[in-house]
Order: C-alpha cells, then structure tokens, then sequence
C-alpha cells in the first residue's frame, strides 16, 4: 500500500472520530481496519499510529487552523475539510518524514476527491497561509 492509500485511510478514520465520543474512538478505528481486510502490518500500524497521533492533537492542531482560517472557526467548517487540514498540519509540523510541500499536495488531492467544489481552495489557501 502507497503512502497516498495510508493517508486516505488515515484521513477516513480521523473523519469519523468527528461523529464518535473520545472514548469509543480506539474502538471505532478497530472497527474501521477490520473492513480494510488483509492489509500487511506495517500498513495497519502506520494507519493506526498515525490517526491516533494526530487525534492526540487535535486541540493544537485546532488552534493553529483557527488562526490562519480567517473568518472560520473550526467548529463551523465542514467535517471533510477539517479532518483533511488536520492531517495536513500534523504532517506539516509533526511528522518529519513527509516535507512541507508533500503534505499540502496530498490535502488538496483529498479535498479533490472527498470535499466539495470549493474544497481544494479552501484546504490550499488555509495550508498555504500556515507556511
């Protein structure tokens, strides 16, 4: 599985923690990667590993959306785009191994295929002002 097929996943499951309590969210994720079915380990730890580290961050990776999303707050932005830009600044600034560059550019592909017309410019202009 490519790097863009994890972070679709990625992306699913930090989407549906946005309709789920805190405390069913390890449940909710086990759920989740028992529909993938066979997928090798290390894909199914990276997955794992990596929605839980950006759900442990969520408050931070928040504000500093807040502060660069002039005129929406996180709470009013549509569950895709917000789930897209918060695995996007967690990558941007948590994650070394995927460059700044890299990171925007999956976002906006996401925001392609799951948001709305209006989606990748709003993920790209919000991205974009965080650099």
């Amino acid at each position: 599985m490519g790097r863009s097929e994890q972070r679709e996943h990625i992306f699913k499951l930090i989407f549906g923690t946005a309709f789920s309590e805190e405390s069913q969210m390890d449940e909710q994720m086990e759920l989740y990667m028992e529909q993938l079915g066979e997928i090798r380990d290390a894909d199914r730890s990276y997955i794992l590993n990596k929605a839980k580290a950006v759900a442990s961050k969520i408050k931070e990776i928040d504000a500093m959306i807040d502060e660069h999303a002039a005129g929406w707050k996180p709470s009013r932005m549509n569950k895709v785009d917000l789930s897209i830009l918060r695995l996007a600044v967690y990558e941007m600034k948590w994650d070394e191994d995927v460059p700044v560059k890299v990171a925007i550019n999956e976002a906006v592909e996401l925001a392609k295929k799951f948001s709305g017309d209006d989606g990748p410019s709003f993920v790209n202009g919000i991205l974009g002002k965080m650099v």
